[in-house]
């Protein structure tokens, strides 16, 4: 799919891999709204790129429709869905305060995996009516996140890569159930990504984090995944699939 005079979607947009991608996308020439909870920043980033930023909370299905909605109003109907929302949590399930409250995991699973749901449907909704584009007659395509903690999740990431492997595994499924409307379905699952929740980190605790990484060894620049995602825009072929952005990093538990 082409990307200029595009309308795209990106949940999480107001920082951070979302922030990258809303850039690019736009740099590149489509049109983008920014969903995300921070609708000052996400105005910020908006105003930037000549954007459009909506207030949505992605683990409400309400919310996210009322977004879809009005970006279709405003910009016209996406052909491009890109879900970057998400939370971190690390807590092991059992620690010195007690057994982790149900409330804490249920919370991940809304925003992560629920959230990415919520999303995907709406967008393909709104897209299915579409009429084809080229030869391929593709009329959308959905770009999810996870991450490499959906396959090595760390000790205190019970919630968390639960969340990220409930994505992965929605990816095939998804790409199957869309194709006879020829929308795609790919996930990217990201390694260590220099994004602000690495910013309070210690130099030494940033350094025991990249000595993990074989190469390049350094922590992912956002750009980066915005790169793959519009690699994975234009390429056709690329549908149902998982692909790690992680510089060959291989989780240890701890």
């Amino acid at each position: 799919m082409e990307i200029k005079n595009t309308i795209a979607i990106v949940s999480g947009g107001a920082s951070g891999m979302g922030a990258a991608t809303a850039r690019l996308l736009s740099k590149m020439g489509a049109k983008v709204a920014i969903f995300d909870t921070n609708i000052e920043l996400a105005e910020k980033i908006a105003a930037e790129i000549k954007g459009l930023a909506l207030a949505c909370d992605v683990s409400d299905e309400h919310s996210v429709e009322t977004a879809v909605k009005l970006t279709t109003e405003k910009l016209g109907p996406a052909r491009i869905c890109i879900n970057c929302a998400g939370i971190i949590h690390s807590r092991r399930m059992i620690n010195q305060q007690g057994p982790m409250p149900p409330a804490d995991f249920r919370k991940v699973i809304n925003v992560n995996l629920i959230g990415t749901f919520n999303l995907m449907q709406a967008a393909a909704a709104h897209m299915i009516p579409l009429d084809p584009l080229g030869d391929s007659k593709e009329r959308g395509i959905i770009i999810n996140t996870a991450s490499i903690a959906a396959f090595e999740g760390q000790i205190g990431q019970t919630a968390y890569s639960a969340s990220k492997g409930g994505i992965v595994a929605m990816t095939l499924p998804a790409a199957r159930e869309l194709a006879q409307f020829g929308i795609r379905v790919m996930t990217i699952a990201p390694g260590l990504v220099d994004t602000p929740m690495f910013d309070k980190l210690t130099t030494d605790a940033r350094s025991a984090l990249v000595d993990g990484v074989p190469f390049p060894k350094r922590l992912a620049d956002p750009k980066e995944f915005a790169m793959l995602v519009t690699h994975i825009i234009e390429n056709v072929m690329l549908n149902g699939e998982v692909i790690r952005l992680d510089g060959a990093l291989r989780m240890q538990a701890k």
